[in-house]
């Protein structure tokens, strides 16, 4: 018997849940087609945030350290040219010579990101919703329709966990061998090296897209909110949740820079300057971004700092953060926490955001991202090519209806809706919609 044969046989076996299988995994191709294209492409952009971001900053770095002044005369440089404005969080330079950024909170509730030379003179400014990673973001978190592009993004995520899981049971080969399971056999031609090709990329890049699709739904808005509740509920809670859900956080807004205005205008009362909490950010040696927030600052991610000043890093790899406050009259330290401190369930969600931001560990992260996202794409567009060959000339060409037993194909499903909600209200509406076509469909 051919492997044509014996493949063809056990589709047809009685009990199969192969047709099945196959059907839920090519529809759940054709939905997410246009959705992978689109976060693949900006999940892609996104990865290389850090080096985007110094290019965008490129005309305020290496200025020199000749005539420096201090932090104070450039938060004042700063001030002077937004008279209006709240000091929201300083930023120090990555190396000596470079631009300090000042955030100001503006007078119509806009931030605005303000670079100041070490010799005291305001270079520029920049919008951070504006910035290039601000928008990719933006795009890739809601398609830029808000709260309907966050679900439509969710239900998106969700259905290709199920493509994965589907296609996964598609390529286990019975009966087992290498070649056209963990290399593609290039002596085949046409459909049947499509189709090596498709099981074979997707064996090989199932994990990480699984770990991939995983980390990203703690900031989506319905499974996120459904977590933040479970947290809560079973005391998961150690600190504030430091990750932001749904379309005003999430890819949306897991950008550590951005915050909302401060309550005052200025500098926070009387106390010690800003220099000085500078100058022990600099001893603390936190992995850059370095921010001094005054106190009552709000911070992009966590409740308002109080009535204390706030050294943090907000590097995007969250297992390097680290957050020290002071008492703003004496200096003296009042906390200190990092990672180490969080609970458990947020240290690993917090090393999924960062491994899905490319930054857990430097480029070689990037890289796999990339190639992941790319052999994604890659693995979708060979997916219409077999279709668009296997489809008849006058029909969809859709793997045909089954009736088949589900036994525990039942239970996976009934996991599969509980812990991904939109999935399971999505299979819901298609088992209302398909009873309604099958009362309405002229009897024989």
């Amino acid at each position: 018997m051919t492997a044509a044969t014996q493949t063809a046989a056990r589709r047809s076996a009685p009990g199969s849940l192969y047709p099945l299988f196959w059907r839920w995994h090519f529809y759940a191709g054709l939905f997410v087609l246009p959705f992978i294209l689109i976060l693949s492409v900006t999940g892609s952009i996104y990865l290389f945030k850090p080096q985007i971001e110094r290019w965008e900053e490129r005309s305020w770095l290496g200025l020199g350290t000749a005539g420096a002044v201090s932090p104070d005369r450039q938060l004042a440089a700063a001030l002077a040219v937004n008279p209006s404005a709240r000091f929201n969080h300083y930023r120090l330079p990555r190396e000596a010579g470079d631009a300090a950024m000042v955030q100001l909170g503006l007078a119509d509730g806009k931030l605005r990101e303000v670079y100041v030379s070490p010799q005291g003179r305001v270079l520029g400014s920049l919008d951070p919703d504006a910035r290039i990673a601000a928008v990719v973001a933006r795009i890739h978190g809601s398609l830029l329709i808000g709260r309907w592009g966050d679900w439509l993004v969710e239900l998106a995520a969700s259905w290709t966990i199920v493509m994965i899981l589907t296609g996964l049971y598609l390529w286990w080969p019975r009966p087992l061998r290498l070649a056209g399971t963990l290399w593609p056999r290039l002596r085949l031609r046409g459909r049947p090296l499509l189709k090596d090709l498709h099981r074979v990329t997707g064996f090989w890049i199932a994990g990480l897209l699984l770990v991939m699709l995983a980390s990203g739904l703690p900031w989506a808005g319905v499974w996120g909110s459904a977590f933040a509740w479970t947290r809560a509920e079973l005391g998961w809670v150690k600190g504030p949740q430091d990750w932001k859900i749904g379309v005003d956080g999430g890819h949306a807004g897991h950008d550590h820079g951005t915050a909302m205005p401060t309550a005052q205008p200025g500098v926070a009362g009387a106390g010690l300057p800003l220099s000085a909490f500078v100058a022990k950010a600099r001893t603390e040696r936190m992995a850059y971004p370095v921010l001094v927030l005054p106190p009552h600052a709000s911070q992009a991610f966590g409740p308002p700092t109080g009535d204390v000043w706030t050294v943090k890093s907000a590097a995007q790899n969250r297992t390097l953060t680290r957050q020290v406050t002071y008492n703003p009259a004496t200096g003296t330290e009042t906390g200190r926490s990092g990672f180490a401190d969080q609970h458990l369930i947020d240290r690993v969600v917090n090393t999924g955001v960062a491994w899905h931001e490319g930054q857990l560990f430097g480029v070689a992260n990037q890289i796999i991202g990339v190639i992941t996202a790319f052999a994604l794409i890659g693995l979708s567009v060979v997916g219409v090519l077999m279709w668009l060959r296997r489809r008849p000339a006058n029909g969809f060409g859709a793997p045909p209806a089954a009736k088949v037993k589900l036994g525990w194909a039942a239970f996976a499903l009934v996991a599969l809706c509980v812990l991904l909600p939109l999935f399971g209200v999505s299979v819901l509406v298609i088992l209302i919609v398909d009873r309604i076509r099958r009362r309405l469909a002229p009897s024989t």
